[in-house]
């Protein structure tokens, strides 16, 4: 006889089954595409950005603009991208062709439109393009041996950076305040790659969590993935929202 579960439980189980918690589920291509882009942790990086620009002395859209489809060509898509195609962590159906001409596409894009910032900006940005190339080719292919893809450089590349390129590119020098910033950042990110790799183990990695806590209140309760995963997530969530109002309060006042 098999063991019936209530409906709250079996679509619990679902949730906890897919790769992360934003996935869309299987179906349909834009689905895939949608869990391929992280839109949460994209939205997060990109908040960077916008605190970067908005600490700046003075503001102008237009770097700001272009800063921001820049990192979201270069992170948001060829990184994410070329992320799922080393190693399917997400499990999508999309052909590696598919991601791969993504990949090229975005980071191409992002590379073009380094090239008309430095035309209006001027060289300072031209090391901050280098870099951010090789920091997404390098990290996401785990070249070197995985010398590259480690917690301190994710945190480095995907939370200091973008404050300081969206500061560089307002006021073409670096202040004491965007350093600062990119600190901050720098902790964000730690924070968020420490909660998301457990989040990671227990959604792609674990085949079953059994358990109890016996609470000196509550009594006895049961340990599964959801018991495990939903604090860590929600703070995921949370965070990522976060930073997202943060960033969009500054630039309302510094650029509203």
């Amino acid at each position: 006889m098999t063991e019936r579960r209530a409906p709250e439980e079996s679509t619990a189980a679902e949730r906890i089954r897919r790769p992360a918690f934003y996935a869309a589920g299987p179906g349909r291509p834009w689905r895939e595409w949608w869990t391929v882009l992280h839109p949460p942790y994209t939205a997060w990086h990109l908040g960077y950005v916008v605190i970067g620009a908005a600490l700046a002395p003075e503001g102008d859209v237009v770097p700001l603009a272009g800063s921001l489809l820049a990192f979201f060509l270069a992170v948001g898509v060829a990184a994410h991208c070329l992320d799922e195609l080393h190693g399917r962590p997400l499990g999508t159906a999309i052909s590696s062709t598919a991601l791969l001409g993504a990949s090229v596409a975005g980071l191409g894009g992002a590379v073009l439109l380094g090239v008309l910032g430095i035309l209006r900006v001027g060289l300072v940005l031209l090391p901050f393009i280098v870099v951010g190339v090789f920091l997404v080719v390098a990290y996401d292919m785990e070249l070197f041996h995985g010398a590259v893809h480690r917690d301190a450089v994710f945190a480095l590349s995907w939370g200091s950076f973008p404050v300081l390129v969206g500061y560089v590119a307002e006021a073409r020098t670096l202040a004491p305040a965007a350093v600062l910033a990119a600190v901050a950042a720098y902790a964000l990110s730690r924070a968020q790659r420490s909660l998301s790799a457990r989040a990671r183990l227990v959604r792609r990695s674990t085949e079953h969590v059994e358990g109890v806590l016996v609470s000196k209140r509550a009594g006895v309760r049961r340990i599964d993935e959801a018991f495990l995963i939903e604090p860590i997530e929600q703070a995921l969530h949370a965070l990522s929202w976060g930073v997202v109002v943060l960033a969009a309060a500054m630039a309302l006042e510094r650029f509203g």
